[in-house]
């Protein structure tokens, strides 16, 4: 019903443009083309005001209604250098755009054509062209390098005593893996993948995949304050780990080992206070879209203190011990004595 509403609306305007058009050219007729193109000159000019007052006003009600929408601030070090990016970026780019919509408007009004009045034309300006090309080189120049220098961090190598872990997409969720009391993650092939006790391919036969822990919902447990780096790999197509409350994402592409590190600031109780969201949960996302299921790539991060972490961590069974526990021993059977007489009674 709204879809033909709205089809309903758009051919009404179109009836009313073509209305007032045959009006126009009528009353062109009558006034004499000249007379009339002044008045409608003077029309135009100041509608041209209307429209500038109008589009500055539509800016404003839409940051007054986007900014609820907006990410709480970042929880992340990083992430406090990205916003501050985006700002200096957003106040450059402002200025120009506001002055420019401003010129656009005023120019229109100032000069519109009248009678009297010759436009002068230059086709070259050798000083104008160096200016209005070397200033926004200029400023781009500053943007990009300031965008290559977040870029080169969050990529670099993560602090020494960083946290580990691996988060690898599959249509359509994510498995996180942890390394063991050894600290380390072992080695892990494509062709060991199956679904039922080996979903990311451990190579059994490197030790050092014997104590790490698998998490098949994807859930990511980061401790506040301590740098975590982020191993990021996919099973089948790509995904791209979305992190937006820590300002960071990056593609999970198969066969290929991405890394990114940052150090987060806020848990999730502290966050829950400053959202005044009581069900307030951190969230990794899938920001590629990867198939029919895609919306379902959703999994949740806990950030807390090093104890709750070593608390939770310690209550974990390692993948191997899960999947390939020892069997029970065989019940042994009961032995029969052979020099007793069996009886059968046949009827």
């Amino acid at each position: 019903m709204s879809g033909l509403l709205l089809v309903l609306l758009v051919a009404l305007i179109f009836v009313v443009l073509y209305q007032v058009a045959r009006s126009s050219e009528m009353v062109a007729r009558i006034q004499g083309e000249e007379t009339f193109d002044k008045r409608r000159n003077k029309i135009l000019a100041y509608s041209m005001l209307v429209l500038m007052v109008a589009f500055f006003i539509g800016i404003y009600a839409c940051h007054r209604y986007m900014m609820p929408l907006m990410a709480p601030v970042a929880a992340s070090d990083h992430g406090k250098n990205y916003d501050f990016m985006f700002f200096v970026t957003l106040i450059v780019t402002g200025i120009i755009f506001v002055l420019t919509q401003i010129l656009l408007f005023w120019f229109a009004f100032k000069y519109q054509r009248t009678g009297d009045k010759v436009p002068f034309h230059f086709a070259h300006s050798t000083k104008l062209e160096l200016v209005w090309t070397t200033i926004p080189a200029i400023a781009m120049a500053v943007l990009v390098a300031i965008g290559l220098k977040a870029w080169f961090t969050m990529t670099s190598d993560a602090p020494k005593g960083a946290m580990q872990i691996e988060i690898i997409g599959k249509q359509f969720n994510w498995i996180s893996r942890y390394p063991g009391p050894d600290g380390v993650l072992g080695k892990r092939y494509f062709t060991n993948i199956n679904d039922q006790d080996n979903i990311l391919g451990l190579d059994w036969k490197d030790q050092k995949n014997m104590d790490d822990i698998i998490v098949p919902n994807g859930e990511i447990r980061l401790v506040k304050d301590k740098p975590v780096e982020l191993i990021i790999g996919s099973r089948d197509v790509i995904h791209d780990v979305g992190l937006t409350h820590f300002r960071m994402k990056m593609d999970a592409v198969p066969g290929i080992t991405s890394r990114l590190w940052f150090t987060p600031t806020i848990t999730t109780r502290e966050m829950k206070e400053i959202t005044g969201n009581e069900n307030f949960v951190y969230e990794i996302s899938c920001d590629q879209m990867c198939g029919v299921g895609h919306y379902s790539m959703r999994a949740v991060i806990i950030v807390e203190t090093q104890a709750e972490h070593d608390a939770w961590l310690a209550k974990q069974q390692s993948y191997y011990t899960q999947n390939h526990a020892p069997a029970a021993p065989a019940t042994e059977a009961p032995k029969v004595d052979s020099s007793k007489n069996i009886t059968m009674n046949i009827k």
